[in-house]
């Protein structure tokens, strides 16, 4: 390691890094404090609104029936068949 990094890395330790670490640990108490009090505002003011009344259940219609369309067969032309062709490939 160089002189230069190890300075750096012993400045961590030092006074002034501490300093620094405890300045951005209070930045974060700090944001945290403030946005978990807004939540709680917010919250405790929901406590007193009133709610909307809810609508009685609407009575509920007999289901229509259901048609279903059935077609029929058809009957084939004619009963009787014809020989069978032969077909011969070559």
């Amino acid at each position: 390691m160089t002189k230069r990094m190890c300075y750096h890395a012993g400045m961590l330790l030092s006074v002034q890094g501490l300093g620094a670490l405890y300045s951005v640990l209070a930045l974060l108490i700090c944001i945290l404090v403030v946005f978990g009090f807004r939540l709680a505002r917010i919250g405790w003011r929901s406590l007193y609104k009133k709610l909307p009344p809810e609508a009685p259940p609407k009575a509920e219609k007999p289901s229509e029936p259901v048609y279903f369309l059935v077609e029929r067969k058809k009957k084939r032309a004619r009963a009787e068949y014809s020989a069978p062709r032969r077909i011969d490939f070559k």
